[in-house]
């Protein structure tokens, strides 16, 4: 190593100093390998890398210049000619030095992050990548979150090419799941800790923040102004490159405990065998030539250097040893970049044993005893490389194989003594079943301390079932508004998108978040107005009986032989049916009451009202009678108007029967009247069947009350014209009125209410026709006698 100028020791660098020891260790296995390159030996030149393009530009050229001069076309020291250049632990420094080196063809091999613009073979044709793809990275993080329910997230990534295609990467698998982004920070690229930005970290809502970036992000991040806003957030680290964060640490010292509780994603932890073993058993005196060898003894672990000997250690403290370094600097647990300095180094070792193994074939052994490998050569053995390393561990650089598949979940953890430690809570296997790629064990993880469970990092609370939610205009999906579903609708599951309504025959719960089956019920008598309307039929049907036995009684008598007797027996007991067709509407309905309530309603209502028009009709015959017409004499004694009955009662009879052929009314169920129960109801079948009876019946109501009208004037003793018009009238009053009531009203009360009408109908009849004869007949006996009538006669004259 020649340094040409002095650089500031800072202890934090001290930890890239492994990836020297590990680059040691691999020239001295091989070089001790009596398989791989047998009777010849590896050399090394080491060259620092400044954070300066002109000082990286410099080491390069002294490389190819054989180490001492800056001529690297002109180098007479040809046997010293590097065959491969180890470069790292950034890929800023192969961009600079990869133009260079191209126009020799040199391989190029960098143990730094994986960087997807070198992999360009256009542009960089002789450099290889020995850690592998981040491929499943993103997809890591994003399961991550999902597991934990992180849907708002904030984003820190390094402003560079890498950061700008994670950063592509994760949002789109982001939008994928829903996941919004709360704000995305770019952090400036740093080349040093002199290059330190003060940057203002931007401080929102959300507790969870992702960074991506290199040991520069972390101590941009952790030198800011108000980093310590950021307390109680989890962190979310996804480069490789900070694994280095016990560096950043050292460096930050008392401001570093608000990365406790943080989550890293890194590649599975690989053992160098025999590494550990080499770096305890080093010494001061070793590497006497090696300037940052001599320095980090003095810096680390407080070596004297000599009087006598210039440059040389003099003494340590005993037992100095890399395993007892006083620092918190640790050199005993291997980097992924050491190990990615070991692979390389072997790799370059496997390709240039392949090499001479080629020439062994063509040429003699004579001829081969110290060959010359021009550097270009290596390069087909290099693309093709696989071999299995010291640890076990099978190496290739095809690009298909070459990617990360398995990811450790590791839980930053600080403790109160200020030491920290870095604990594997979880696994991401990226070839596994989705649901099973990643596993956690929760209970191991230590969160931020301003939490006591696992942090919640969302826009909105989620939306409990019962609510939907609902986007807002011109903000993030995740920022919505929890709306409540409405009466007849439900949401079963946590932020629902939209409420679902229930089946008909069940109904939403009091907070809406499950259907309830809905209980069955009808008019039936243990209702109360089932009781009511069933009780009122029962009386009226007696009061019929009764006032059908008065008649009966009295049947000899004048009042009850005016207005044809027989007709007044037909109204009585057409009238009783009536009454008792209501106790078909109450109770559970089924196929054969269904039927029952339309025919039977229909036909005694029938009966009853053209026995009401033939009574009418005989009333108005009987007076007419006495004019000298033979016709109206025959039509009274010939009882034609008795013959009103059968006819109209025909023609019902055939409406009923269309109406039982084509559709008859059937049972049925009534979802929409009660939102807690189902209605058992008895559908109509053919609507316009149900209303062509109706409406037959209204017209045959009218024309009676016609009738009776025009017939209300003639002589009043024992006429019962003027009682047949109210009744008539008080009969259309209560159909009129039933129509606009029965259709606007649903379930049980459709049904009281057509029950309601056919009693009061009825009630109508039986009231106003028998009532008055009923009063006469108990009463005032005086006048139903022959004598009464003669002498209520003589009085009217």
């Amino acid at each position: 190593m020649r340094p040409r100028e002095e650089l500031e020791a800072i202890s934090w660098y001290w930890k890239n100093y492994q990836y020297v020891l590990a680059f040691l260790f691999a020239i001295e296995e091989i070089n001790k390998s009596p398989h791989l390159l047998p009777n010849h030996s590896l050399g090394y030149d080491l060259y620092n890398t400044f954070p300066s393009d002109r000082r990286s530009l410099q080491g390069a050229v002294f490389g190819l210049s054989g180490g001492k001069q800056t001529l690297p076309n002109y180098n007479c020291q040809a046997q010293k000619q590097s065959v491969a250049i180890l470069v790292g632990t950034t890929s800023a420094l192969s961009f600079e030095i990869g133009t260079l080196l191209e126009l020799y063809k040199i391989p190029q091999v960098t143990y730094g992050p994986f960087d997807p613009m070198l992999s360009d073979i256009k542009q960089f044709p002789s450099l290889y990548q020995m850690a592998p793809r981040d491929t499943f990275l993103t997809t890591g993080i994003v399961r991550l979150l999902l597991h934990f329910g992180w849907m708002w997230v904030a984003l820190l990534v390094s402003d560079d090419i890498q950061g700008d295609r994670f950063l592509q990467d994760l949002k789109a698998k982001m939008v994928t799941n829903d996941i919004c982004v709360a704000f995305t920070q770019k952090l400036p690229a740093i080349t040093g800790v002199h290059t330190i930005q003060d940057i203002e970290i931007i401080i929102s809502t959300a507790h969870v923040h992702i960074l991506y970036g290199d040991l520069g992000s972390l101590l941009n991040i952790g030198m800011s102004t108000n980093f310590h806003l950021t307390a109680g957030k989890v962190w979310i680290m996804g480069n490789p490159s900070t694994s280095q964060w016990d560096v950043v640490f050292d460096y930050l010292d008392d401001k570093c405990h608000y990365y406790h509780g943080s989550l890293l994603f890194s590649d599975n932890k690989r053992e160098i065998p025999g590494f550990r073993h080499f770096l305890r058993m080093l010494n001061f005196s070793q590497y006497p030539d090696d300037y940052y060898f001599t320095k980090f003894w003095i810096d680390q672990l407080y070596c004297s250097l000599s009087e006598l000997h210039c440059g040389r250690i003099e003494s340590c403290e005993p037992n100095s040893s890399l395993e007892f370094m006083p620092d918190k600097t640790d050199m005993m647990s291997v980097s992924a970049p050491s190990y990615f300095v070991y692979n390389a180094v072997n790799m370059v070792a496997h390709a240039l044993h392949k090499r001479l193994l080629e020439n062994l074939e063509v040429r003699s052994l004579g001829d081969v005893d110290q060959p010359i490998i021009p550097p270009w050569q290596l390069h087909p053995f290099l693309r093709k490389i696989q071999f299995t390393n010291g640890a076990g561990d099978n190496t290739s650089l095809d690009d298909k194989n070459n990617h990360v598949t398995q990811y450790d979940v590791q839980n930053l953890v600080r403790f109160p003594d200020k030491s920290w430690v870095l604990v594997k809570v979880g696994e991401f296997f990226s070839k596994s079943p989705h649901n099973q790629d990643l596993v956690i064990n929760e209970e191991m993880i230590k969160w931020p301390v301003i939490f006591r469970e696992t942090p919640q990092s969302v826009c909105t609370q989620k939306c409990v079932p019962g609510f939907r939610k609902t986007s807002q205009e011109g903000r993030p999906i995740c920022c919505f508004l929890c709306v409540s579903c409405s009466e007849t609708d439900i949401s079963n599951q946590t932020d629902a998108p939209q409420c679902m309504q229930c089946p008909a025959q069940e109904y939403p719960n009091s907070e809406r978040s499950r259907c309830l089956p809905k209980n069955l019920t009808f008019l039936g008598y243990e209702d109360a107005l089932g009781m009511v309307l069933g009780f009122t039929a029962l009386c009226l049907s007696l009061v019929t009986v009764v006032v059908f036995g008065v008649f009966v009684k009295h049947r000899d008598t004048p009042i009850v032989k005016a207005n044809n007797r027989a007709l007044s027996f037909i109204l009585l007991i057409s009238l009783l049916p009536c009454f008792l067709s209501s106790f078909l509407f109450i109770g559970r309905p089924n196929t054969a009451t269904c039927i029952l309530q339309q025919v039977t309603f229909a036909l005694v209502f029938t009966v009853a009202i053209s026995t009401v028009l033939a009574k009418t009709m005989t009333v108005i015959l009987a007076f007419k009678a006495t004019m000298p017409r033979r016709i109206l004499r025959y039509l009274l004694l010939s009882g034609a108007s008795n013959a009103v009955i059968p006819i109209c009662s025909l023609i019902q009879v055939i409406i009923c029967a269309i109406w039982l052929g084509s559709s008859p009314p059937f049972v049925d169920t009534d979802s929409h009247s009660e939102p807690r129960s189902l209605i058992i109801v008895c559908n109509k079948g053919s609507v316009t069947a149900f209303h062509c009876v109706l409406g037959y019946l209204g017209s045959l109501a009218l024309g009676s009350f016609t009738v009776a009208f025009l017939a209300r004037n003639l002589p009043d003793t024992f006429n019962e014209a003027k009682f047949l018009t109210f009744s008539m009238l008080l009969f259309c009053s209560v159909w009129v009125t039933f129509l606009p009531f029965y259709h606007s009203t649903k379930g049980k009360v459709m049904v009281a209410v057509e029950v309601f009408s056919i009693l009061a109908s009825s009630a109508g009849l039986l009231g106003c026709i028998f009532a008055p004869k009923c009063y006469i007949i108990l009463v005032r006996p005086s006048k139903n006698s022959l004598k009464g009538f003669k002498k209520k006669k003589c009085q009217s004259k």
